[in-house]
């Protein structure tokens, strides 16, 4: 029998109450591979207790700067050359590797040719393009909405596809578009069409999470009907697309279902929250639900992952950071990162009675990219760092505790328990004591340090 980690907040069970059953493999292990914006990281799973054999972490180091303030692309082939490299290795080390599972960075799209070839770099889901003002004053992403009563993001694929298929920047030689993960299966597997998950569809914007498939209606609205052939195929499932070394990869999952699947697997009321250079929540949901600022990814036929993302998140506290240090330069007292000492202020601020608050939407939110962040109720009492520190901590924590009211609101679903992720809370204690105050029940760290790779290997092996 597989199991999950003997964490609290793992299932260990052959069969879950969704109905997913796990497939034994004995000591057989999996790997799973995660394309991340600034890393590429690999992790072997050990089938029957859940452990990590090994793992690897390589930069990526990959992006492309053509001067536009705006854009941010990144070289495909010299990704594709360091996953590869990455997989060769594992495999190599571990004979005993049955499966593969893929993930990677979402939202974003690279353009093939009809032998399956990259021919654009990677427009990355941090693509400024569809914010641009076109003729008649307003954007791709304003116009999407306008016309067509759907809210999609810049940097989402198919919000950067129809900028560029304005501008005249898809290669005549395109037949299709998908993500970076689906072009390393493709890559892995020797296919020339990408077989994507719906997760990964839904990421690049104009689809209908529910039906599982694109809205071709919005697309013709927006007179893209032409390009209505470039879509990929789509399942619900995790799919098998072809074998690699004699071992069968699934489908990409996004990476926040994967990290998802690698922290919590299936446990119902379990709260994600996840704070690197952004932040976000997840939890597991049979409902269908959307609001401002909330999405319902597919995650499993029937079930989704009802997200909300902060684009500031974690790098809110860098910004504090940087603040400090640069005044802590100007008065020659040195310029080494002051992390250790931020974490001594804010533990000083959440003694006050009556601190400052702040709110940390510095990049504001993917509903709204005009807003910006705020620093309230100052008196003379509180105006000091400590407070200041303490505000700013607290404004990344009630961010995503905002986002999961909105959710227990419309759903009805209560957290019982927090699984946190990411470096920005697993190397802040204090910040961990936070989201506990602010949520109101316990918090526990993910096992893994490498959950999206982690959860991509599990992908390999589960059946829906």
């Amino acid at each position: 029998m597989v199991r999950y980690p003997e964490n609290r907040h793992y299932e260990t069970m052959q069969k879950n109450e969704y109905g997913s059953s796990y497939k034994g493999g004995g000591d057989m292990k999996a790997l799973g591979l995660d394309i991340g914006t600034t890393t590429i990281s690999a992790a072997v799973l050990d089938r029957e207790d859940g452990s990590v054999c090994d793992a690897k972490t390589v930069e990526n180091q990959c992006f492309i700067d053509r001067g536009n303030e705006w854009e941010r692309i990144q070289d495909v082939d010299r990704i594709m050359e360091k996953a590869l490299a990455v997989a060769d290795e594992m495999i190599d080390t571990w004979e005993d590797i049955g499966t593969i599972g893929l993930t990677g960075q979402m939202h974003g799209i690279l353009y093939f040719d009809e032998e399956g070839n990259c021919v654009s770099p990677l427009y990355t889901w941090q693509d400024g393009r569809g914010n641009l003002k076109e003729d008649g004053g307003r954007s791709v992403v304003e116009e999407i909405r306008d016309v067509c009563g759907i809210w999609a993001a810049s940097g989402y694929g198919l919000v950067t596809h129809i900028y560029n298929r304005r501008h005249g920047l898809v290669p005549e030689s395109a037949v299709g578009f998908c993500t970076i993960g689906d072009y390393l299966g493709m890559k892995l597997t020797g296919r020339k069409k990408p077989l994507m998950h719906a997760g990964m569809a839904d990421s690049t914007g104009l689809f209908d999470a529910q039906k599982a498939c694109y809205r071709t209606d919005a697309l013709e609205k927006l007179g893209m009907s032409a390009d209505l052939c470039m879509l990929p195929e789509v399942r619900e499932d995790f799919a098998k697309l072809g074998e690699f070394r004699g071992r069968p990869v699934t489908a990409a999952i996004g990476d926040n279902q994967a990290a998802f699947l690698g922290s919590a697997g299936f446990t119902p009321n379990a709260v994600l929250v996840n704070m690197g250079t952004g932040g976000q929540i997840s939890i597991l949901s049979d409902q269908y639900f959307t609001a401002p600022g909330i999405e319902a990814r597919p995650f499993t036929p029937g079930r989704y992952l009802l997200a909300g993302s902060a684009l500031c998140g974690g790098r809110a506290y860098a910004i504090l950071e940087k603040f400090f240090r640069a005044f802590a330069q100007k008065i020659g007292a040195g310029s080494e990162p002051l992390y250790d000492v931020l974490g001594s202020l804010a533990e000083e601020g959440m003694q006050l009675e009556d601190p400052m608050r702040a709110v940390t939407t510095f990049a504001g939110t993917r509903v709204d990219p005009s807003l910006r962040g705020s620093i309230s109720n100052i008196s003379e009492d509180n105006f000091t760092p400590a407070s200041l520190t303490w505000a700013i901590m607290d404004g990344m924590a009630q961010e995503l505790y905002q986002m999961y009211e909105t959710i227990h609101e419309g759903t009805g679903i209560t957290a019982d328990h927090l699984i946190a992720s990411g470096n920005g809370l697993r190397m802040n204690p204090m910040l961990q004591e936070m989201f506990r105050k602010k949520f109101g029940v316990d918090l526990s760290m993910s096992r893994y340090k490498e959950e999206a790779a982690c959860g991509a290997a599990v992908s390999s092996y589960t059946e829906m």
